[in-house]
């Protein structure tokens, strides 16, 4: 991981997008608020839906709470993966050397695999208002709960580490 992760940042500063993230005054300060409110959006918008299929606010009609809060995660991850790439080119080099950098792109991966089983679980079976969430799917929205909160906690801990 770390030689692709070496290589990436080594385009990015090709590109002249490290000279531009460090030499702005305020692209790094603000590439990082974006970061922020991305983590905000996602993993507030996924963590409502999460919730709920759970077994929280049994009122609120499911289908409808999805619909209205995914385009919002899914903004946020758009936010976050552009804001990350200008964080990433600030400091690539010793990113691409971190361990705790590593361990935030691995939980990544994998909530991003959960996800991704989750949304092809949910388009199969999830098409009525009287949608019951089946135990795998409940399975799956406390293991995306759990690794939205491990990917926030390991990037704050990117700074200590």
């Amino acid at each position: 991981m770390e030689s692709a992760l070496l290589a990436l940042a080594g385009g990015l500063q090709a590109a002249g997008l490290e000279n531009w993230a460090r030499g702005t005054a305020w692209v790094y300060p603000v590439a990082n608020v974006l970061h922020v409110l991305g983590v905000v959006m996602l993993v507030g918008a996924i963590g409502v839906v999460d919730l709920r299929i759970v077994g929280f606010w049994h009122r609120l009609p499911l289908l409808a709470l999805s619909r209205a809060l995914t385009p919002i995660a899914v903004a946020g991850l758009a936010v976050q993966v552009l804001s990350g790439l200008v964080l990433f080119a600030a400091d690539g080099e010793a990113l691409a050397r971190s361990a705790t950098f590593h361990l935030k792109l691995v939980l990544l991966a994998l909530v991003l695999i959960n996800a991704a089983a989750f949304r092809w679980h949910w388009r199969r079976h999830a098409t009525g208002f009287g949608y019951r969430p089946t135990t795998p799917v409940r399975l799956s929205a406390l293991t995306s709960i759990a690794l939205w909160l491990g990917v926030a906690t390991v990037g704050r801990l990117i700074a200590y580490y």
